[in-house]
């Protein structure tokens, strides 16, 4: 039941031992050879900024349950944490630069590759809102997460509330600050450090640009030549 792209990147996996087999002539037939795998080009979900402003506005004190995972959410797409990392992610991991700016420095769950991250005002202010939590009290922990499943399924009831129409989930989040980032001139190096890839080819997945961003790049060629007629 895997999904195009996870099966051809098992079946590359796979295709590397059997090289390595022939190699030490394990094996003498290359059961891959004249076979040929082809990654469809994957649909990576977001929220604009006005979307993401709507989640933040939502008065949500009275369902606690609620507010705690869009905190969550909303702390992870300022970061671009995936769900273990965010859940996994202590105080301890959270340093001052000499300027007193705040940062996350964690490795990924998933990859063992270093996040560098500049912690913005939101964060910090969701960071200190649960400051006094038992949860974070008792374990060390920035956030008291909830289990992804629960996570997912109270998403959906805050998607209903701000009234969006997109499928929610928690790796929306990081989907969403990878594009955010890039549509406010963040550097692809840069958001590819942020995210903790080891090959920026997998930032570029997240690549895709803004009208309004398109328009504003090209603005100081729109004014060189605006104007300007032919002779």
């Amino acid at each position: 039941e895997c999904a195009n792209n996870t099966a051809v990147r098992y079946l590359r996996y796979l295709k590397n031992v059997i090289q390595y087999a022939i190699a030490n002539k394990w094996i003498s037939d290359d059961p891959f050879l004249g076979k040929r795998f082809k990654r469809t080009k994957a649909d990576r979900g977001f929220l604009t900024e006005p979307e993401l402003k709507s989640i933040m506005a939502l008065d949500l004190k009275a369902f606690p349950r609620l507010e705690c995972v869009r905190d969550t959410f909303v702390f992870c797409c300022f970061t671009g944490l995936a769900f273990i990392d965010v859940k996994t992610l202590k105080r301890s991991d959270i340093s001052a630069d000499a300027n007193g700016n705040m940062w996350i420095r964690k490795n990924r769950e998933k990859t063992e590759e270093l996040s560098v991250i500049p912690l913005l005002d939101v964060p910090q202010t969701i960071m200190r809102k649960y400051s006094g939590h038992p949860v974070v009290l008792t374990t060390g922990v920035v956030l008291p997460v909830m289990s992804n499943q629960k996570v997912n399924a109270y998403l959906k009831e805050i998607a209903d509330l701000a009234k969006i129409t997109k499928h929610l989930t928690s790796h929306i989040a990081r989907h969403t600050f990878a594009t955010m980032s890039l549509n406010n001139h963040v550097p692809l190096e840069t958001i590819s450090k942020m995210l903790g890839h080891s090959d920026i080819k997998t930032t570029q997945i997240y690549a895709r640009l803004m009208d309004d961003t398109i328009s504003e790049d090209m603005e100081v060629m729109r004014a060189k030549f605006n104007g300007v007629r032919l002779g």
